[in-house]
């Protein structure tokens, strides 16, 4: 069985178009979207672009029958939630992963869409790390989305506060019944393995992730978040313990994904 794991495609019609062409070429079983899915550019035009171009994608997939498994990123705005839940649900072999676990071939899948705290004002899904957590300095208030535009958080700290930290929302995933057959999807990466480094060297990855994955020692996690990483550090994969992360990474006028051979545990990277 092969995978295809990509990331942060944010609307970009030929890179979906592309992963279509590269999953039938190397005969894919599966696609995993790890998030950042919609157009980043019209943040409340996302629901239209489910409805008029990902609803019609989605049936392209079912009818070569493969499987694709999704959530929604960071930069997907909350609101459309529940129209990406009802699209998804029109077909048999696409599922939303958002903290949820699927069984195919053999094979765990459960995934977490949520992130780290940044700097940027969108908060949807932004957590704190851990208990102790050190906020960032922030580029001004925190925003939620509502269907009526914006909402302002005058103090984004405190309320954050009352949200389950990332290490919280991890440990409150369903468990699987064979960790050495599961794959974390989590759009986060781990910190501190060379999937995490901006452009400026700053590593921003998640430690509570690396703890977790460290701690359950999965046959594989699959990540996104950070699109240059691979190109600052060179490193696109990453042992940690028995585990082996996988970040693509992704470029502005390129497409980059990954194949992994499940069977011999191969990994191919394609830039194109």
């Amino acid at each position: 069985m092969k995978l295809l794991h990509v990331t942060d495609l944010h609307g970009v019609k030929w890179k979906y178009e592309r992963i279509l062409r590269i999953a039938e070429y190397h005969k894919v079983s599966i696609v995993v979207n790890c998030g950042d899915m919609l157009p980043k550019e019209d943040p409340f035009g996302q629901g239209q672009f489910i409805r008029e171009y990902l609803d019609d994608y989605f049936a392209h997939l079912e009818r070569k029958g493969i499987f694709y498994l999704c959530y929604l990123g960071n930069d997907d705005l909350q609101i459309f939630d529940e129209r990406f839940e009802e699209t998804c649900r029109k077909y048999t072999l696409i599922i939303n992963l958002a903290q949820r676990k699927c069984t195919i071939g053999g094979y765990e899948f459960i995934g977490m869409n949520l992130v780290v705290d940044y700097p940027f004002r969108l908060k949807d899904r932004c957590r704190k790390d851990t208990k102790d957590y050190l906020f960032q300095r922030q580029f001004g208030k925190g925003l939620l989305s509502t269907n009526e535009g914006w909402q302002e958080l005058d103090d984004w700290f405190g309320y954050a506060e009352t949200l389950p930290s990332i290490a919280d929302e991890l440990e409150k995933l369903e468990q699987p019944e064979d960790i050495t057959k599961t794959i974390y999807v989590i759009h986060m990466p781990p910190y501190s393995l060379g999937l995490d480094k901006c452009r400026n060297g700053e590593e921003v990855g998640s430690k509570a992730v690396y703890d977790f994955l460290l701690k359950k020692q999965p046959l594989l996690s699959l990540h996104g978040h950070i699109h240059e990483s691979p190109n600052v550090t060179n490193i696109w994969w990453a042992w940690l313990g028995s585990t082996i992360c996988v970040q693509p990474g992704q470029y502005d006028n390129r497409l980059t994904c990954v194949i992994i051979d499940m069977s011999s545990m191969t990994l191919e990277r394609i830039v194109e």
